[in-house]
């Protein structure tokens, strides 16, 4: 694996056209006609490796390709971190909306965040929305899989007049699992675009998404620093009253309004909620290596999440011959609540790995909630400037203030505050038509969340925590639609862990240093690659370590990754294409010792579209075969707390565009 990033690294660009920097993802979506946005109408396009602009990460109404998502990137995840936008916009979700209402996701790091204002550690996940056009469009597709998946949705774009639109979508999932749990769910969603005059556009959204059906699958704990023995298939365990229920509101609207004479203000206002009924933990601990266990099950009282948040945005452009300058102007907020905790913990005795669970349902004595309040306040000044066949830099100053309460109702909170100042400094030097470098500095808030349940200050509120980012690298233009990105990074984080006291506090440091690379585009008209690798060393030191409490890698670290992703459209059938997506990930750190590690594994999809007409009808089949070697093995869920990793599975769905 090593050496296949060392020969990307090493690919030369001789024989290299002569040709401008290499265009941002969003420029090649504009301008290649077989990969228009996500929309009604257009969904039979969809084609994530045809359309990405690089293998950082990219989603594409339901497919995927790259080597980050919104949950890791760089071995951190950026959705924690507070690095989630929509249409650029700061937005803090408590949970994503409805893929109704944002049908596409670009993971921007290195390169491709330097056109993002205000970039922050651990990289930017960037939110698409399925905007509705100027034409009666509509989209519908079905699917289903071997597991007993089934899945409809439907998009819609009714213009009600010249300058308004109407999207109206909506989703029915009933997924089934390599362990046969459920999860029901049926979503809604609106969206509009509002043009009130030429200068003016408006998009409000809403979206509802209802589960009322989650079964809570097991994870397993061994007993000792091992992992488990093999886990089942095709076994549900139960119990069958462990139902998770949730309700998830996502509402909000962005303003863009060209000012005129160079200025332009950028807004968004967006509201993330879910409340959960009913919510269980299903563990199987105590996992002997014969398939002995003792089910414990953690039951919840209604839990509540919110958060409501936005940014402002004034922007002056100024072009100058072959330079653009832009200051940006930017305060950012949010509030947040949580009402969580009060859980309680049940026995439920011995079992076996194997033996699905008839236990009644007991009665829950439920303990008093925790209340969790946090209001944030970012006040930003930037500069960008593009100097056409010189480069590009981006420069910001951000002065955060940060207010942490929580505790019981009632009683007086603890609070955690503070104020920092973080900046940041990016730029990239064109050094040839078709090559550049790039480097930078950022600096970032994140929250670390409340001291764990087993802690001895349990819930206790933990202070925010600053971060720190430093990364350089080269692009290079391979062909004309086909670009090479490589580069270093360092991202460090303050570590919390238990001490000896069985206090959670802060213990030291965790830095994740690694190389990444990436090559994605045209190889040939009909052949589109995306092919990506990250060499990680994830390092903890400090306390923690000189302690005994924590082994040098932090828990769910990897190493080494290597994601390949292919589409051919072959000359003898039109409207064919074959794809293939290959993966490989080494070994992953598992408990906090060290101790265990869940093996390194490959994986392969193998699949084909059809795209053709019926009765002017656009339609496309798309049929996949996932894990097609049937790779069996661990995914981990925590420290030391183990799940199945899922089987072979075939789908195939049908999307009709009209």
């Amino acid at each position: 694996m090593r050496a296949l990033l060392l020969l990307m690294l090493l690919a030369a660009p001789a024989g290299a056209s002569a040709q401008t920097a290499p265009p941002a993802p969003e420029d090649r979506q504009r301008r290649d006609e077989d990969a228009p946005l996500t929309a009604a109408g257009a969904r039979a396009a969809e084609n994530a490796v045809r359309q990405a602009g690089d293998a950082f990460g990219t989603v594409v109404g339901r497919e995927e390709v790259g080597l980050y998502s919104a949950d890791e990137v760089r071995g951190f995840s950026p959705v924690v971190a507070g690095n989630v936008r929509i249409a650029g916009l700061y937005f803090d979700p408590v949970i994503f909306p409805s893929d109704r209402i944002s049908g596409s996701t670009v993971i921007r790091v290195g390169p491709t965040a330097l056109g993002s204002p205000f970039p922050a550690p651990t990289g930017i996940v960037d939110l698409g929305l399925r905007i509705p056009g100027d034409r009666l469009t509509g989209s519908l597709q079905v699917g289903a899989d071997s597991f007993g998946t089934r899945i409809a949705e439907m998009d819609l774009a009714l213009p009600v007049s010249e300058r308004f639109s109407l999207g109206v979508g909506a989703r029915m999932t009933l997924d089934r699992f390599v362990n046969r749990a459920r999860d029901n769910k049926w979503e809604g969603a609106l969206i509009a675009r509002w043009r009130p005059s030429d200068a003016v556009e408006i998009v409000p959204f809403v979206s509802v998404a209802y589960t009322p059906l989650d079964d809570s699958w097991p994870g397993f704990a061994p007993a000792g620093e091992t992992l488990p023995p093999r886990l089942p298939r095709r076994l549900f365990l139960g119990p069958d009253w462990a139902i998770t229920r949730d309700l998830e509101v996502n509402a909000g609207g962005v303003l863009d309004w060209r000012l005129g004479d160079g200025w332009t203000l950028k807004a968004g206002l967006f509201r993330s909620s879910v409340v959960l009924p009913t919510d269980f933990t299903n563990l199987l601990q105590d996992v002997e290596p014969d398939g002995g266990a003792r089910r414990v099950i953690i039951a919840d009282p209604q839990l509540f999440f919110a958060s409501t948040s936005g940014e402002a945005r004034l922007t002056r452009t100024v072009e100058d011959g072959a330079r653009e300058h832009q200051i940006h102007l930017a305060l950012r907020g949010r509030q947040a609540f949580r009402r969580f905790d009060g859980s309680v913990e049940v026995d439920l005795g011995p079992t076996t790995i194997r033996t699905p669970s008839n236990a009644p349902k007991p009665d829950f004595a439920f303990l008093p909630q925790q209340f969790d309040r946090v209001r944030q306040w970012t006040g930003a000044l930037g500069y960008d400037l593009r100097w056409t066949g010189v480069g590009a830099l981006s420069a910001s100053l951000q002065r955060t203030e940060y207010l942490k309460r929580i505790g019981p109702a009632g009683a007086p909170p603890i609070v955690t505050d503070t104020t920092p100042l973080l900046w940041n400094v990016n730029a990239a030097v064109e050094i040839a038509p078709w090559a550049s470098i790039y480097g930078g500095a950022v600096t970032g808030l994140e929250e670390s969340g409340v001291a764990p349940g087993n802690a001895a200050n349990r819930n206790e509120a933990l202070p925010a925590i600053l971060t720190r980012q430093i990364d350089m690298g080269v692009r290079l233009r391979l062909a004309r639609d086909l670009q090479l990105t490589a580069g270093l990074f360092q991202v460090s984080k303050p570590y919390f862990n238990l001490d000896d006291r069985s206090i959670f506090r802060e213990l030291g440091t965790v830095t994740n240093r690694g190389l990444e690379a990436s090559l994605a585009g045209a190889v040939t008209p009909r052949v589109s690659v995306v092919l990506g690798a990250v060499l990680l060393d994830p390092r903890v030191s400090g306390e923690a370590v000189a302690r005994g409490i924590s082994g040098v890698r932090p828990v769910g670290a990897v190493g080494e990754r290597v994601e390949f992703g292919a589409d051919w459209r072959p000359p003898w059938i039109e409207g064919l294409s074959l794809d293939m997506n290959l993966s490989y990930r080494s070994a992953e750190t598992a408990t906090v010792s060290n101790r265990v590690a869940i093996p390194g594994y490959a994986w392969t999809d193998l699949g084909g579209r059809y795209r053709f007409k019926l009765a002017g009808t656009e339609l496309l089949l798309r049929l996949q075969v996932s894990n097609l070697f049937d790779q069996q093995g661990w995914w981990l869920r925590d420290a030391g707390l183990f799940d199945i990793l899922p089987g072979r599975l075939f789908q195939a769905f049908l999307t009709l565009d009209f």
